[in-house]
């Protein structure tokens, strides 16, 4: 009998069925057409690639970013009983020389890759010996200047392909893409008249939500303490905020590790290791860390920073709930992010063109709008999406939007007479003093209590001058120098002279914070819409299934998750499997996987149902 797509779906991958727009683009592939997918990360990708590999004569070659993705999806096949491979720098001489016999033996079905490894000679010679009738090019949008994550050895792959003996089928895969960045993977790829399926970006398990508070570091820690159970990464937007909240974390107590481009080759592999085999509970990281990340059971992604664009967070806070398991994206904004983001755009090799300054404006609007945060990321991707997704900050809360034109009309007055009689502008802490009437130092040596705004906001506390200052940055009557000081942009006579209205919003989640609170203690487990089997505790079942998991990757030496995922283990704990046949039938559990560790969970849940 020979394979087709659904008894390899079955054997390999433990499914039954495909998710959304995997059978369009396996079917797509196995007829010699080239393809697009743009699937939401988690979605399945893939599996676009993995499944028609097995299918087809010779080796697939999968064209990915970065060695740690490569190792982790090779592991994770392997471990499905599927024969796959990966060149990098990482492997000895000996590995490779191995490697190298591997595939000229033909032992290989997949065969992991990073772009720079097409334009060496000793490949292009290996390449040229080999049957290779797939190419599937993962994370497609490092090919877009364009995209948030740009890679320009991603640039030689169509010249690639196109300078083989005989063309493969070429697939291109991405979780995020506006049209710009399509129609850049297309034209640099070299792909032809390619089947484009865009199953939707939107991931209903994660949780959107944005804090301003007065004190970020005590918010991430009040944050943290909540999740101590779960895994996750902290976004910084510097190496030097990186460094500073890592000490502070484990200061705290929390298990945490660092990565970014200044550390020695050997930290960001460690800390790497450690994360993904849940040595550390927290990565705190620059974006140099995670794009193609498989670690399954991220927890949550608190960004501490505001990134530079929709594309660049949507890519970050989606490397949560991999697994389909409930995550937190969250968000801590402070108008100082937007001065920080600007003058990494302005230090940036070309200096920021009109799209950055338009992504990065999208960006402040998405910390700044009242409605619903899920809705504002599908809109900016072109995706239609009702007006309240019910799960996200925005949605869940008492946000108000309050009119603050008095106040803001105050505050620019203030700056405006300083400016007068300084000849320059001063920081927000000094225009912050004036208002409250604070005679500070600085205050005094520069006569500002002499000013007709000196004091003027002194019924108000420090952090109510400072949102009146964010709000004049959000909505584009100020903005920061590069000295730091905060200057009046032109729009700021529309409301100072001709009558405009400025809002500002006010966010309100202390209520909500209590209730994700509470969730947030209780087991990882998520039950499903089943039931269960009556008699059983499905939570505490899975627990025990957790610790036999982390035996079993302990002893094979693999991340836990590529052992099983936490959403293979909810539906085994609740689908409470006690012979072969009913293992099988978890989602999930593929026959290879089965025959490796089945027979450990069996007598696992044995033992739990006779206690």
């Amino acid at each position: 009998m020979h394979d087709d797509k659904y008894s390899i779906l079955r054997r390999y991958f433990g499914y039954d069925s495909f998710r959304q727009g995997q059978e369009k683009l396996i079917d797509a592939i196995l007829a010699g057409r080239d393809c697009l997918g743009i699937m939401p990360t988690g979605g399945g990708k893939s599996l676009c690639y993995q499944v028609p590999a097995l299918l087809l004569d010779g080796l697939t070659i999968v064209v990915t970013p970065l060695i740690s993705l490569m190792n982790d999806q090779v592991a994770a096949l392997r471990e499905n009983g599927v024969a796959a491979a990966c060149i990098s720098s990482a492997l000895s001489s000996a590995e490779y020389a191995e490697t190298l016999r591997g595939l000229g033996e033909g032992r290989y079905k997949l065969l992991y890759i990073a772009p720079e490894r097409l334009e060496t000679a000793s490949f292009k010679n290996t390449l040229a010996r080999l049957d290779v009738p797939l190419i599937a090019v993962d994370e497609a949008h490092c090919v877009s200047q364009w995209g948030p994550d740009f890679r320009p050895s991603y640039l030689k792959i169509g010249p690639a392909i196109a300078a083989m003996r005989c063309r493969p089928t070429v697939a291109a895969f991405t979780a995020t893409a506006t049209d710009i960045v399509r129609g850049d993977i297309i034209d640099m790829l070299g792909l032809r008249d390619p089947m484009q399926l865009v199953t939707g970006f939107d991931r209903p398990n994660l949780y959107f939500e944005v804090r301003s508070p007065a004190n970020k570091n005590q918010e991430l820690l009040q944050l943290l303490a909540e999740r101590r159970d779960r895994s996750g990464i902290v976004y910084c937007g510097t190496r030097a905020t990186v460094d500073k909240v890592c000490e502070l974390l484990r200061r705290r107590g929390f298990n945490a590790v660092r990565y970014h481009a200044g550390l020695s080759d050997d930290e960001r592999a460690g800390a790497q290791e450690a994360f993904q085999y849940d040595k550390a509970d927290i990565m705190v990281a620059t974006n140099a860390f995670g794009m193609g990340i498989d670690k399954s059971n991220v927890g949550y992604v608190i960004h501490y920073n505001m990134p530079k664009s929709i594309d660049a967070y949507y890519q970050e806070a989606g490397r949560a709930g991999r697994d389909g398991s409930d995550a937190d994206c969250i968000l801590l904004y402070s108008s100082s992010d937007a001065a920080l983001a600007m003058h990494l755009l302005n230090n940036s090799e070309n200096g920021p063109s009109e799209a950055d300054l338009d992504r990065l404006s999208y960006m402040r609007g998405y910390c700044s709008t009242a409605v619903c945060l899920r809705g504002y990321i599908l809109g900016y991707f072109g995706q239609e999406h009702p007006e309240r997704c019910g799960n996200c900050g925005n949605c869940n809360g008492d946000n108000k939007m309050l009119d603050i034109t008095i106040a803001a009309q105050q505050a620019m007055s203030c700056i405006q007479r300083i400016k007068k009689r300084l000849g320059y502008n001063v920081g927000r802490k000094t225009v912050v003093d004036t208002l409250l009437g604070a005679s500070t130092p600085k205050v005094l040596e520069h006569g500002l209590t002499e000013l007709s705004t000196f004091g003027l906001m002194s019924h108000l506390d420090a952090a109510q001058v400072n949102a009146v200052l964010d709000a004049l940055l959000d909505n584009g009557l100020a903005q920061m120098n590069e000295y730091r000081a905060i200057v009046l942009t032109q729009k700021a006579a529309g409301v100072l002279y001709h009558g405009e209205r400025v809002q500002m919003l006010r966010r309100v989640y202390a209520e909500r914070s209590q209730r994700r609170r509470r969730a947030a203690a209780k087991p990882v487990f998520r039950p499903s819409a089943r039931s269960g089997v009556d008699g059983v505790d499905s939570a505490a079942l899975f627990e025990r299934l957790r610790r036999v998991r982390a035996e079993i990757a302990r002893e094979a030496a693999v991340p836990a998750y590529v052992v099983f995922s936490n959403s293979t283990l909810q539906e085994m704990a609740e689908l409470v499997p006690v012979t072969w046949d009913e293992l099988l039938s978890v989602p999930g559990v593929g026959e290879k996987k089965a025959e490796r560790y089945g027979r450990q969970f069996l007598e696992e849940i044995a033992r739990f149902i006779r206690l």
